[in-house]
């Protein structure tokens, strides 16, 4: 079972951070991120983040 919890870890980084970057770009609305500029900052390195787990989550399962 190695490997499971970067990887859901990853994938759910990747898309926070896609869904807190569309916000602080101001395409989602409804929300107190839309058209932060702090959003847009962050959600690209929480996505960075989360693919670099999903990397180590893959490469832990693939030693297996």
């Amino acid at each position: 079972m190695k490997g499971w919890l970067p990887l859901t870890l990853g994938l759910l980084a990747v898309v926070g951070g896609a869904v807190w970057t569309v916000q602080g770009l101001g395409y989602v609305e409804g929300s107190v991120m839309t058209d932060q500029r702090i959003w847009a900052v962050l959600g690209p390195l929480v996505v960075l983040a989360g693919l670099v787990a999903l990397w180590f989550g893959l490469r832990v399962r693939r030693r297996r």
